[in-house]
């Protein structure tokens, strides 16, 4: 059926090598029979967790993002490693690594492509009950992170505002996994349900 619109890769190499992703070049040949190249963001599987504390609150992360230029309110996220074993091991290892906090119970909530346009990504969304701060962070040699905990509604409310995506202390939400991540919780487990 998809075989109208179908793109014929012919060839497929590396262009670019950088720590997290590769830039790659497809030769493809289009339907109509035209020959051309793609380029594309080539880059391993990664996980986004929603974390809860017991009390309920989100705890979340702000960090520098050289790509747009400022702090990003988000949630934690990472590459799958070869040694997680599973999704949910590199969940929970996301998790204890870039906040410190590790989480009684891990479970899938939803997988996306997100940038399926310029980008091989995989995102897989897990929610992470009872997470206490109990662990070592370890962050990666490029991570500049602070962690935080806020009340889940307002949270929810930042990803719901279309116009300013902010939180009552004018911190604001822009990142999509965040927002995705808080919707699908919502969608799932009732309007207004909570943690």
């Amino acid at each position: 059926m998809d075989d109208d619109i179908r793109w014929e890769t012919t060839d497929s190499a590396v262009d670019y090598t950088c720590p997290g992703f590769d830039v790659r070049r497809d030769e493809v040949t289009l339907p109509d029979g035209t020959e051309t190249d793609y380029h594309y963001v080539d880059e391993p599987e990664a996980v986004v967790i929603l974390p809860f504390t017991p009390d309920g609150d989100v705890v979340l992360i702000e960090e520098w993002r050289q790509a747009v230029g400022r702090v990003n309110r988000g949630l934690p996220a990472g590459s799958v490693e070869d040694e997680d074993g599973d999704l949910a091991a590199a969940a929970r290892r996301e998790l204890r690594e870039e906040t410190g906090y590790e989480a009684a119970a891990v479970s899938p909530l939803c997988s996306a492509e997100p940038t399926n346009g310029i980008a091989n990504s995989v995102h897989h969304h897990f929610v992470a009950r009872g997470c206490t701060p109990t662990a070592e962070r370890d962050l990666d040699f490029n991570e500049s992170i602070r962690v935080e905990t806020a009340d889940y509604d307002a949270v929810l409310a930042a990803a719901l505002d279309s116009e300013e995506r902010r939180f009552a202390d004018d911190a604001t939400l822009h990142d999509g996994r965040a927002i995705l991540a808080l919707l699908q919780y919502e969608l799932r487990y009732g309007a207004g349900s909570g943690p």
